[in-house]
């Protein structure tokens, strides 16, 4: 084929209509098999067994190309958390907690984000991707929305009205988790440069997804969702951010002042924030007393931790008495049950208990990077930002969410998504480019 016939090809093949979505198809699966209930004991899920299917599209279709997929500063920062993960492992306890640790980490935080990258070819698919991620958050907070309001949610001060989606009592993170991206996304689409009509939807789906994420009762969530979203009103600048921020305070007010969503409720976890030494509640006791054990762990293997799933081995021997080593999980589906606390829910003492200092530099100072190039990539950006806003808001709501949480359960399968199309845009060389249009290939 000659050089005009097959760019006139790869032009073509690029139109709008059903033909142009097919190779990232199989990251949207992963955001929509999400909105399937999981059995409580955990274990692969559908969407685990999509981020393998990305990782199969993306080496199948790098190899068709036949030329270097990423350049060597994406190899760099995207492999940058190899070596810590691969030192933690063989320091496993078993080779079982070896194996499983060593694929559930290189799932997250390599494979699937840089399958991501390679299968996402301009903005138009980026786009897509963002899109897909609001659209599961309007289910999972409708679903949440219902729980709250007839109490067959997840149990909360001994009432079932704690809204936590299709996900359960057993993963009372996931549908924040879900709603909070849905929510950075639809505002970094509602503040950047597309269509009008693409804004203004957005708007409407981020002020929309406000009341399920406050009766979710996630602190952490509440948290990394006002930096994330404060980030990007003040990156886009102008009035557009201040008509942001009037409508969402307005929203707010409504919300929880008028109609009175939980307004006690969430009063009373807002309070526990800051009350850590002032009667805090059982929860923040075990919070806090779960991260001074993994600083204790780091503290006796500071360079290469204790291993990849040997925190729950070690944390007695390192916590103080002050930790009820469990909480209580009851939904109107299931039995009460008390679930062991595995991790100190924060990712990035998880990481130093672990993987200690090679792992933390390795996992974190990938992370550090992608956000730097993403933000500078931006300042470049122009006119060509119109999802950029919304990738740069779900990688910094990850990093502060990671204060708050750590990896487990199946909304985990969401994260790698995340920092994928986030990497795809501070690495990728297409993230600034403009889709092909009729026009163009007139």
């Amino acid at each position: 084929m000659s050089i005009p016939s097959a760019v006139a090809a790869s032009a073509v093949s690029r139109l709008p209509g059903p033909q142009w979505a097919v190779p990232v198809l199989p990251i949207v699966a992963v955001v929509a098999l999400l909105a399937v209930p999981t059995p409580s004991a955990g274990g692969m899920t559908l969407a685990d067994a999509a981020c393998g299917l990305v990782v199969v599209c993306a080496a199948v279709q790098t190899v068709r190309r036949l030329r270097r997929p990423l350049t060597r500063t994406a190899v760099a920062v995207l492999a940058l958390p190899v070596l810590g993960i691969a030192v933690a492992a063989a320091g496993a306890a078993t080779p079982g907690d070896a194996v499983m640790g060593l694929v559930r980490y290189l799932q997250v935080f390599v494979l699937v984000p840089v399958a991501v990258v390679l299968l996402l070819r301009d903005r138009r698919d980026a786009r897509l991707v963002l899109w897909s991620v609001v659209g599961l958050a309007l289910y999972q907070g409708a679903v949440g929305m219902h729980q709250f309001v007839t109490a067959t949610g997840a149990s909360y001060q001994g009432a079932t009205i704690r809204a936590v989606g299709t996900f359960g009592a057993s993963d009372v993170m996931g549908m924040a988790t879900v709603v909070s991206y849905g929510v950075v996304c639809a505002v970094g689409l509602a503040l950047g440069a597309g269509a009008s009509a693409q804004r203004t939807a957005a708007a409407l789906c981020a002020l929309a997804l406000l009341a399920p994420l406050a009766v979710s009762f996630s602190r952490g969530a509440w948290i990394a969702t006002a930096v994330a979203c404060g980030a990007q009103m003040a990156l886009a600048g102008g009035r557009r951010g201040l008509k942001v921020v009037a409508t969402v305070v307005a929203t707010g007010v409504v919300l929880v002042g008028g109609f009175g969503v939980g307004a006690a409720v969430v009063q009373e976890r807002l309070d526990s924030i800051t009350r850590v030494t002032d009667t805090p509640d059982q929860s923040v006791v075990d919070r806090y007393t779960l991260w001074a054990a993994a600083v204790d762990m780091w503290r006796e293997h500071p360079v290469t931790g204790v291993g990849l799933k040997a925190f729950p081995a070690y944390r007695d021997s390192h916590a103080s008495v002050a930790l009820s080593s469990a909480s209580d999980t009851m939904d109107a589906g299931h039995s009460f049950k008390r679930q062991a606390l595995l991790s100190p829910h924060n990712m990035y003492l998880l990481i130093l208990s672990e993987q200690g200092l090679i792992g933390l530099i390795g996992l974190a100072g990938s992370w550090l990077a992608l956000l730097v190039l993403g933000l500078r990539r931006l300042r470049r950006a122009g006119r060509t930002r119109d999802c950029a806003l919304a990738v740069c808001g779900l990688l910094l709501w990850q990093l502060v969410d990671f204060g708050y949480a750590d990896i487990g359960g199946p909304s985990t399968a969401l994260i790698p998504v995340g920092l994928g199309v986030a990497a795809w845009w501070a690495l990728a060389r297409g993230a600034t480019s403009v889709p092909a249009t009729r026009e163009a290939v007139r």
